[in-house]
């Protein structure tokens, strides 16, 4: 059984330094609650927390998929990797990109549940693929790119790349979830 006690416990103005206390108190109000734990862990890091905090918000809310496909990617991920915290954070998230109950249930069955149409069927199969097998086949790649630009299929495996990863750091470092 896994543990369920933080690896490393949030920090606070002391382990998180002035900017990134404030950055936590700003994400965490975003957020609704009184303390976003993964930013008050990554900020743990100090400047690196800036800088992966920057790409992150290149890809959501920043990137140029509509948001309602990113959320299905990440709640995707988050479902996959049977990341607590990332699904937790991204139903709410979703929900206000039109991300219903239905399509929730149909999202953890996966690609091949009935009603996805083409294009969120191709986005999710290399969703799955890219997980499962860290690569995209070229069927999967070929039916993606009837749907996306190239600038766009290039933001798709960054997108998947960068929640799969912060599901594995979540993971690693028993970040709870924010209550």
């Amino acid at each position: 059984m896994v543990s369920t006690k933080p690896r490393i416990e949030p920090g606070r103005l002391r382990e998180l330094g002035p900017v990134n206390w404030v950055v936590w108190q700003v994400i965490s109000r975003a957020a609704g609650t009184a303390d976003a734990h993964l930013f008050s862990t990554l900020g743990r890091t100090g400047g690196l927390f800036r800088g992966w905090l920057h790409y992150s918000g290149r890809l959501m809310p920043g990137g140029k998929l509509p948001r309602y496909e990113t959320e299905l990617v990440i709640l995707r991920v988050a479902h996959l990797r049977q990341c607590e915290y990332e699904t937790d954070h991204h139903v709410r998230l979703g929900k206000r990109a039109g991300v219903t109950r239905e399509i929730l249930d149909r999202l953890r069955t996966g690609p091949d549940a009935p009603g996805w149409p083409a294009k969120e069927r191709a986005l999710l199969s290399a969703v799955d693929q890219l997980v499962r097998a860290r690569d995209i086949d070229d069927i999967t790649w070929s039916a993606l790119a009837d749907h996306y630009d190239e600038r766009r299929l290039i933001e798709i495996v960054l997108l998947v790349n960068q929640y799969e990863g912060l599901a594995s750091t979540i993971t690693t470092l028993r970040v709870q979830t924010d209550h």
